[in-house]
């Protein structure tokens, strides 16, 4: 009998193998732009940790084995900005992805049953990707998010901002 996979909220306990799948699941994207100092690449434990306190992370688990995350928070004009989806190498192309991004939009939305503290209304979820990632934009898309804004970091890299309004 195999193992399902369970999503939960990411904790401080969970920060250090956040950290660790993120680097891994990194390297992909650092090679396909040519450029190994991007922030996930170069973020400390620290700065995670941070931005699990002021957001709201996911993880998702095969039995003790954090296999993808997702976090994001919420400005206070109502913009949901999600970060960082990452999903295990080994592990993608499985709708974990897609869950995630489901699940980070209900927390948000106040719809998985969790109380937000004083937070506003959702507006709207945003998120980016290099223009070169296929897989994520094409994953994006197809949950509904839509091209609103293109930045040239570099001759290498251009941000693709992608957004869609809230439910």
């Amino acid at each position: 009998m195999g193992l399902s996979v369970t999503i939960s909220a990411a904790d401080a306990a969970d920060a250090e193998h956040i950290l660790k799948l993120q680097y891994l699941c990194y390297q992909s994207e650092a090679e396909l732009y040519g450029d190994w100092s991007i922030e996930p690449l170069t973020q400390s434990l620290d700065g995670l940790r941070a931005e699990l306190a002021e957001g709201h992370g996911l993880v998702a688990r095969l039995g003790d084995e954090v296999v993808a995350s997702v976090r994001a928070r919420i400005d206070e004009d109502g913009t949901v900005r999600i970060a960082k989806l990452i999903v295990h190498p080994r592990m993608q192309r499985h709708g974990l992805g897609g869950r995630l991004l489901d699940g980070i939009e209900r927390h948000f939305a106040g719809t998985d049953g969790a109380t937000l503290r004083e937070a506003p209304s959702p507006k709207r979820f945003q998120l980016f990707t290099g223009h070169r990632s296929e897989g994520n934009l094409r994953l994006y898309r197809s949950k509904g998010y839509a091209q609103v804004a293109t930045r040239e970091l570099g001759p290498k890299l251009t941000l693709v901002t992608l957004e869609k309004t809230a439910a």
